[in-house]
């Protein structure tokens, strides 16, 4: 050990002895983190960041990392109801779960799982009547489930699979190939994929994908992860010998994204800059790929989604002059606007997305939140719509042009998720598969409100809650928000929620400006220099719940994940006296710096930069981190993270952690960060897990909002303290 290191790491301890806080009057401690003059000058202003040490891999951030876990683990240790909250998670949780299947090559191929499988299984069948297989199994690839099965695509011959693993939840994934017939793997592996599926070419012989160059072993986690390449593997071929096919040296901070088209005559590219909802399309004649890329729409002026073609004809959903969206059809052979014409043109309603399935679109809506889908010839012409089972939210319509059957899962808050099986010629969809989970729907009611934000925008906001709760202002409430990157929040089946009403809590999601429920306008209104039109409408759906008598501030309770957690940290930075508690879930919360990490340079689109001079003053107003203030009553505040997570560099929660125990008042609530292990931003996690950090967060909640919570144990109502 370096003299450097061991003399911090003897100060570091020194101020874990001398530092510590009682918290609300259990055991447990928390420590301070030391602080160190670290002062930048951003456009001629100085800007403390006394923990960026947090930000290296060092013996000194790892002891801080598990004197919090300790300190947390003890205090939530203390909370009875803890236990009972995992073992009602574990019990409702354990129902059969399906997702939409997917026919190709011959065969139909779709998840399921039993109920408490850590991983979802993949199963195949030649026909829906027909006994499913296992095809692949994640569950034996690790001892803890942490191993995912991140994506698999079939080849059209019906000879292989591609399919993607990531470990310990890292975006990384690493993609194999299994022989249908022999049912084992073939030598074949491509590395260092990311975001991206590979897709086969027509005959089957191998598959372009999307890679990146592999990152330095000691920052693969940390490092940014830029320019992209897409390459082609054939079959039996070792990576390194993978054609490349198209990268842009010049434009380091592009996605780049391959697909081929059904006929298998063309490869389309999109690429995009950042995580702007501006792109570009190309494509390659697979028939003389001499020609090389071809540009197809370059202007980078609005979004642009291949959805199908005709040949030499491309249909493309875009928002060009439509901020709602519309599908337009662009010749190869004279791509310039005005030979473009119009299929579908711009509704009342915020189009989704589009598919091809039995020579028909499938366009799907948002209206208000909820989704409707529309039925059009090809040509444009109305053909009806899919008569769906409720208010609530409709996902999957995908297959291929010529097929006469697409599948589709269904949910609302009080819906658990079914699949449906839609016949094209006949109109009409039927059930697939239906879970049966154990709660009674008729006890919940779902609604959904108008309120305005400061500036006098119309804002809406589902509430779910039991039947018949009194409006007196002591309900406690969970608020949920994300608001941000063209996102929309539509109604979800949730077990954690269940559980949360079951305890008594209402539940809330307000459709923030930034996301995409009302099109690309209502993203605008609140990126870049308008974010602050997010934050002000969060803080006004709590202002709403609370005037109009669902809560109280001390009994109100704000949640968000990744952008959300953004949300939930400026909120509780700029309006404390708002809330009763707080969970910033793998946040971004040091607005200067995020473009530094792994793929945060993606979201400048959003957000703009701190190397903008303009910008840096509207990111520096509201950045969680910088907005901490020495003696301010924060309220009772859990903070998540993992330690794999590659997508939020966990130090952004390391250092608002740091920055809001050291700041705090003596009369604020605890200040606790939960930092996982073996875990990433949330995609591939195990349900053992998730329940674990549940239940951890439903107990959080239940201790700070001072919650008496009931849970039905064999029919009968069995109370736990809190």
């Amino acid at each position: 050990m370096s003299r450097w290191i061991w003399r911090h790491r003897m100060a570091f301890v020194v101020s874990l002895l001398a530092g510590c806080q009682s918290l609300d009057g259990y055991k447990a401690e928390y420590r301070y983190a030391r602080r160190e003059p670290t002062v930048e000058r951003i456009h001629g202003e100085a800007i403390a960041d006394p923990y960026r040490w947090l930000e290296e891999y060092s013996p000194e951030t790892d002891e801080w990392i598990s004197a919090q876990r300790t300190a947390t683990e003890a205090w939530l240790a203390e909370i009875p109801a803890r236990s009972g909250i995992a073992a009602r998670l574990e019990r409702l949780w354990n129902y059969e779960r399906y997702g939409n299947p997917i026919r190709e090559g011959g065969r139909y191929y779709y998840f399921h799982n039993t109920g408490l499988q850590n991983q979802s299984v993949l199963y195949t069948a030649d026909t829906l009547d027909a006994a499913p297989r296992v095809f692949l199994d994640p569950n034996g690839w690790s001892a803890d489930g942490t191993v995912a099965l991140a994506g698999y695509v079939p080849s059209e011959d019906g000879k292989h699979v591609a399919y993607g693993i990531a470990e310990a939840g890292s975006d990384w994934t690493t993609w194999k190939v299994r022989d249908i017939a022999a049912g084992t793997d073939l030598a074949d592996e491509v590395r260092w994929v990311k975001f991206s599926d590979p897709s086969w070419s027509k005959d089957g012989a191998g598959f372009f994908y999307t890679r990146y160059d592999p990152p330095a072993p000691e920052a693969a986690l940390k490092q940014e992860t830029r320019f992209p390449k897409i390459c082609y593997h054939r079959l039996g071929a070792k990576q390194q010998e993978d054609v490349l096919i198209y990268e842009r040296p010049d434009q380091p901070n592009w996605y780049l994204w391959a697909w081929v088209t059904e006929d298998g005559k063309y490869l389309t590219i999109t690429a995009a800059s950042g995580d702007s909802t501006h792109n570009a399309l190309y494509y390659v004649d697979l028939a003389a790929p001499e020609r090389g890329v071809v540009p197809l729409v370059t202007d980078w002026d609005a979004s642009y989604n291949y959805a199908g073609n005709d040949g030499g004809t491309f249909w493309v959903q875009t928002d060009l002059a439509a901020p709602r969206g519309r599908v337009v059809a662009i010749e190869a052979a004279r791509p310039a606007k005005e030979h473009w014409r119009e299929l579908i043109s711009e509704s009342p309603d915020a189009l989704q997305g589009v598919s091809v399935i039995g020579d028909r679109f499938f366009a799907s809506y948002l209206r208000d939140a909820y989704t409707r889908v529309e039925i059009r010839a090809l040509d444009g012409k109305p053909l009806g719509a899919v008569d769906l089972p409720g208010i609530g939210t409709a996902r999957g319509f995908q297959g291929k042009r010529k097929e006469r059957e697409t599948f589709y899962s269904f949910t609302s808050f009080t819906s658990p998720t079914a699949i449906y099986r839609y016949d094209v010629d006949l109109g009409r969809s039927a059930v697939f598969r239906a879970p049966k989970v154990e709660f009674d729907p008729t006890a919940f009611q779902a609604e959904q409100v108008i309120y305005t934000s400061k500036d006098g925008t119309r804002i809406p906001m589902f509430i779910v809650h039991k039947k018949g709760i009194a409006r007196d202002g002591a309900n406690p409430t969970l608020l949920y928000g994300y608001g941000g990157f063209n996102i929309s929040i539509t109604p979800d089946f949730s077990i954690p929620y269940v559980v949360w009403m079951e305890m008594g809590g209402v539940y809330a999601v307000a459709n923030l400006r930034g996301g995409g429920e009302y099109g690309e306008d209502w993203h605008r209104a609140g990126m870049r220099l308008r974010k602050q039109n997010v934050f002000d409408d969060f803080c006004a759906a709590a202002e709403w719940l609370t005037a109009n008598g669902y809560t109280s501030p001390k009994r109100l309770a704000i949640y968000g994940v990744s952008n959300g957690g953004l949300l939930v940290g400026a909120c509780m930075t700029q309006r404390p006296e708002l809330f009763g508690a707080c969970i910033p879930q793998v946040g971004v919360l040091d607005m200067l710096r995020f473009h530094k990490f792994t793929v945060g340079w993606g979201w400048v689109s959003d957000y703009g930069s701190a190397d903008d001079p303009e910008e840096f003053g509207a990111l520096l107003a509201y950045s969680p981190y910088h907005n901490v203030k020495d003696g301010t009553r924060y309220p009772p505040t859990l903070i998540t993270t993992a330690d794999h997570d590659d997508r939020v560099f966990p130090a952004h929660s390391f250092k608002f952690a740091a920055a809001l125990q050291h700041a705090a008042a003596p009369s604020s609530g605890p200040i606790l960060i939960r930092i996982d292990s073996r875990a990433g931003h949330g995609a591939g996690r195990p349900i053992a897990k998730t329940i674990a950090e549940t239940a951890d967060k439903w107990a959080f909640l239940v201790r700070t909002l001072d919650m008496q919570v009931e849970f039905p144990v064999a029919g009968e109502m069995a109370r736990v303290a809190r």
